[in-house]
């Protein structure tokens, strides 16, 4: 058993709740929230978050994981904010060094494709100008053999060159949990499993949210000065509980990424290569896979609903096939996909590719703060916006002057004791020496998502590494939930879908132990977490 019970720590949480009285409810724990989270309490602002389901299970843990400066932009003419999200690239690298992992990314040129010899060359100096790039990592244009000497995959016979270029790799549900913990840290109160219901007014202005929580069946009014509204694709449907939208407002696209073995697809690096319909797509090699994406189709449904269909798998099976002839992809080789809804801002005429990154922030005539739109590189940036937003409201509705500025450019995540990637590789190197009987793959693993938190999980105390692992999300990172783990933790589901069955009776086993689960309510646990996987794996 845990030295504390996890389930009388959150009816203590919620007595808190109940009782205190914050500056900032943040509603929506994903990338945004829990950016604003960190922001607005290293300011001195008192903070509550609540997320309806598990931090990061929206959009959120659906992108191509690519902390990337925005080449695509240049194409769209946003110069700016190229500029802005290739040095918000590097200031993420530093502050999440061993979860923002350098890459090399290849952008073959293919005859009739979306870029030339001249504009690329071009393209990707401004690039690296606008991105302020490091010396060792700019770009580097190549000759047609060049280009199939680093990946003999492609199609030589279309091949007009290719051109190197830096990009990072992340886990983006890393990112969100590593930023939660930080907040917490320093005094953030925060639930998930605790869904929005209503706002609460006085006098004409939100002064507060009542939440539901999900593990225990019951509501709580909590009361605040401000709330920002950061639930993505849900930000309408927040926001038309207390006004009625016009003007701007969310335009929903779906992205889907596949994975497969990376001996059936075994790209040597990143590829960001063409496909045939004039959109761009990424193959990206990460251990023993290989993920694939991202499709780009206006949605409709239910945000909650979001589903990989074989549709969207065909399309980037012949994506890839298309541009990597020998690999012949078949729909029987997909190990497991990913499908998440973006939060766009709707832009008139515009199809569903062409519509801009950048963010939003609307403010009701109730008070309600809400951002919407932006990528997973700016989340920092948005983040500040809302806060500094907030800012200004509250120095003139309270008579105060505004308070000190940002500080998350300095706030290093948990786990994250590295000057540069070259300390996290040589802290792996340290760790294979230290523990010599563990596969390097697992070291790889485990200092990838945790960072020098690896450590503890290593050395810890039970009697297999899996259980170490789960004692310590469930100590240090609120997991209720076998989903929790097994995709919004670890990303198993993601990545290694064939470790969940062979780990998840030992795994459930011991959670039932911690959390004092029935048969039955441990059945429910396993049943819940077999639909995510048949969700992943069997498309419709």
């Amino acid at each position: 058993m845990l030295e504390s019970n996890p389930t009388l720590s959150r009816k203590a949480k919620l007595e808190q709740l109940s009782k205190e009285y914050f500056d900032l409810i943040i509603i929506g724990g994903g990338i945004t929230g829990a950016g604003i989270a960190l922001d607005a309490v290293s300011r001195g602002l008192k903070v509550a978050l609540f997320e309806k389901n598990d931090f990061a299970s929206g959009t959120s843990s659906k992108s191509t994981k690519l902390i990337h400066g925005g080449l695509r932009y240049l194409k769209q003419y946003e110069f700016s904010l190229v500029r802005e999200v290739g040095k918000e690239r590097a200031t993420v690298h530093k502050i999440a060094t061993h979860l923002v992992r350098p890459e090399k990314m290849l952008l073959p040129l293919i005859k009739g494709g979306n870029y030339g010899k001249i504009i690329t060359s071009v393209g990707l100096m401004v690039y690296d100008v606008l991105a302020d790039v490091s010396n060792e990592d700019q770009r580097k244009m190549l000759t047609v053999d060049e280009t199939i000497e680093i990946e003999p995959l492609l199609d030589e016979d279309r091949l007009e060159g290719g051109g190197l270029y830096s990009e990072y790799q992340t886990d983006d549900f890393r990112l969100v949990i590593e930023l939660i913990k930080k907040a917490e840290q320093m005094g953030v109160v925060v639930m998930n499993y605790a869904p929005f219901v209503n706002f609460l007014e006085k006098a004409g202005s939100i002064c507060g949210v009542e939440i539901e929580d999900l593990n225990g069946n019951e509501t709580i009014k909590v009361y605040s000065d401000f709330v920002i509204n950061s639930t993505g694709p849900w930000a309408d449907e927040v926001r038309s509980t207390q006004e009625h939208i016009e003007g701007k407002h969310l335009h929903l696209t779906k992205g889907v990424h596949i994975v497969v073995p990376h001996q059936k697809l075994p790209v040597k690096q990143s590829v960001y290569f063409d496909v045939p319909d004039g959109r761009m797509m990424f193959a990206i090699p990460r251990h023993k896979v290989t993920y694939i994406g991202t499709t780009d189709t206006d949605f409709t449904g239910n945000p909650d609903e979001v589903r990989t269909t074989e549709d969207d798998v065909y399309y980037i099976l012949d994506s890839v096939n298309n541009n990597f002839p020998t690999a012949e992809l078949k729909l029987e080789d997909v190990l497991s996909s990913w499908a998440g809804v973006r939060p766009l801002i709707e832009e008139e005429g515009k199809s569903a590719s062409e519509i801009s990154r950048k963010d939003e922030i609307f403010v009701s005539d109730k008070g309600l703060i809400t951002i919407a739109g932006g990528k997973l590189t700016g989340y920092r940036k948005m983040a500040k916006r809302a806060v500094d937003q907030l800012m200004d409201i509250r120095s003139d509705s309270h008579s105060i002057t505004k308070e000190i500025k940002s500080k998350t450019k300095k706030i290093r995540i948990p786990g994250n004791d590295f000057k540069s990637y070259k300390s996290v590789k040589k802290y792996k190197i340290k760790l294979l020496k230290q523990f010599s009987d563990i596969n390097p793959d697992i070291i790889d693993y485990l200092v990838d998502l945790y960072g020098s938190q690896a450590e503890s999980i290593l050395q810890g105390s039970k009697p297999s590494l899996i259980l170490s692992e789960v004692d310590f999300c469930i100590r240090n990172e609120m997991v209720l939930h076998l989903v929790d783990f097994y995709i919004y933790r670890t990303g198993r589901l993601f990545f290694d879908v064939k470790s969940i069955e062979e780990t998840l009776t030992e795994v459930a086993d011991y959670m039932a132990l911690v959390f004092e689960w029935t048969n039955t309510e441990k059945q429910h646990e396993i049943s819940t977490l077999e639909k995510e996987i048949r969700l992943a794996t069997v498309f419709s």
